[in-house]
């Protein structure tokens, strides 16, 4: 008897040059949830590398504690390593003489929280000379570098939306007083959800090109890769999801002289959002991209479309911030409801027992049960035109990995709920829809989604959504161009000082 043919396998999203820089293979994969879990794996890895490090972030605060709450007399955590950053860097490089540590931080960050700096101009003037501190200031005025990468001897790397920066940590349960979440001046911080990936293999080494090639391109230094044999780093607190998957690494780099615009990453959103079947299910600190707008007003339109559901915080974190982006918001929302002619959209913010915001920094699109990208991007316009970003996405070949993908994104909406992976599932089993799934489980009071109230789109929040004065990008196809970067500035200030004192010296 002829045995049945199996089923034809599903064509890749994945299109090099054009939605991804390269596709590798992670031999390990793991999504990373909020920040607590994050901080225990990267302090693991940090202690496993050999000879290494490359750190790449928007910003770098030295001072917090890794671990809160859990600090001894001496200020050490439970794996015996001071629990401050700049203490625990410090104490790994001295106890390995071969291990080398590259930070690269977006050098706006240093006027957003100049006080950030104390700490590393002493880490760069006095500190180990193994530890090399530099500030990326190679990108547009007014863009800045996103990317959050940590490469780990090119065995071990993340890639997503956390930083190592204070007001971070926090657990899935977002508990309300959490003593251990609080700033590192001792004030309590928000509840904060957040994302990255952790991965190994040739996906891992891809990173590490990544982040060596943003080193050169900031500092003109060229790093050697490391030569070290193949050897397994992966922290014990994680565990793998996914074995030997093929990862697609999208970027976006606003153009400069030598190359035009990459905005991978915003065609792969918008294959993304063109090939779903039942689900688009995003996580973004913002939602303000005009392109992701239309390209989903096109899903809602159509009849027995995909149901759309939208995670962000209720405000922003300022004031400014919060006029800039979410009168787009507004804006964005009301177009979208006005095609949704089956009631398939929706956008909640979480709250957690005490109905506190929980505020959503991660970045984060499943699309049904076949595709997950985390990453640093979000859905406004300079994540897809104008700022550094760098995202991660997997993608289900056969029943095994759809069945992974369902469990992450599950995972994700339960914490938003309050209850199990498990109990989602069963409700979905049963609605065979997320949506109407979520909905049955979101209680009405304690831990659930609210959907936010709407910024009136009056006065400067008005202006800002018209102008776009905060959120500007470059269009596609932009192609190679002079910018005008703040290295640019950098220079030209220094050029005014120095020829200033010269005069005045020739006045004397």
């Amino acid at each position: 008897m002829p045995q049945p043919s199996a089923p034809p396998k599903q064509t890749s999203l994945f299109d090099p040059s054009r939605n991804c820089w390269r596709v590798s293979t992670a031999d390990k994969f793991e999504l990373v949830v909020d920040g607590a879990a994050y901080f225990t794996a990267l302090r693991e890895a940090l202690v496993a590398a050999e000879k290494q490090v490359l750190l790449v972030g928007w910003d770098f605060d030295l001072e917090i504690e890794m671990l809160p709450g859990e600090s001894d007399k001496d200020g050490n955590a439970p794996d015996g390593y001071p629990n401050k950053v700049i203490d625990f860097i410090e104490a790994v490089v001295d106890r390995n003489p071969n291990l080398m540590i590259y930070l690269l931080r977006w050098s706006g960050s240093a006027l957003i929280a100049p006080g950030r700096m104390v700490p590393a101009l002493r880490l760069k003037l006095v500190g180990p000379d193994r530890i090399r501190l530099a500030l990326d200031g190679r990108h547009p005025v007014g863009a800045c570098h996103h990317q959050k990468i940590v490469v780990v001897d090119d065995r071990l790397a993340f890639c997503g939306g956390i930083d190592v920066t204070d007001a971070r940590w926090d657990t899935p349960d977002h508990a309300p007083d959490d003593p251990r979440r609080v700033l590192k001046d001792g004030s309590p911080a928000a509840p904060w959800h957040d994302v990255t990936n952790a991965v190994t293999g040739p996906a891992a080494r891809d990173l590490g090109d990544l982040a060596r090639a943003r080193w050169l391109r900031a500092t003109d230094e060229e790093l050697t890769p490391p030569d070290l044999p193949s050897g397994d780093i992966w922290p014990a607190s994680l565990d793998v999801s996914c074995r030997d998957i093929p990862v697609a690494i999208s970027r976006t780099n606003p153009p400069e002289e030598d190359r035009p615009l990459i905005n991978e990453i915003e065609e792969m959103v918008m294959d993304e959002i063109a090939s779903a079947q039942s689900l688009i299910y995003v996580e973004s600190q913002y939602f303000a991209s005009d392109a992701v707008n239309h390209a989903l007003s096109q899903r809602l339109s159509e009849k027995d479309g995909p149901d759309v559901i939208v995670i962000n915080p209720v405000a922003a974190t300022n004031a400014v911030e919060d006029n800039a982006m979410h009168v787009t918001r507004t804006r964005m929302v009301e177009e979208l409801r006005s095609v949704d002619h089956e009631n398939r959209f929706r956008i909640w913010s979480p709250v957690n027992a005490a109905e506190e915001p929980i505020y959503v920094h991660a970045k984060v699109c499943v699309i049904d049960d076949r595709i997950l990208r985390v990453g640093s991007s979000n859905v406004d316009r300079r994540s897809l035109g104008f700022d550094t970003e760098c995202d991660l996405t997997i993608e289900a070949q056969d029943d095994a990995t759809r069945q992974i993908i369902a469990d992450l994104r599950n995972r994700l909406l339960a914490e938003h709920l309050g209850c199990t992976p498990g109990t989602l599932a069963e409700k979905l089993a049963e609605s065979g829809r997320v949506l109407p799934a979520v909905e049955a489980l979101n209680a009405p009071d304690g831990r659930g989604l609210r959907s936010p109230d709407l910024k009136e789109d009056t006065g400067a929040g008005a202006l800002m959504a018209d102008t776009r004065m905060l959120d500007p990008r470059f269009e596609r196809g932009t192609s190679k161009r002079r910018v005008l970067t703040s290295r640019h500035i950098a220079f030209g200030a220094a050029a005014f000082v120095i020829a200033g004192t010269a005069y005045r010296y020739l006045l004397k």
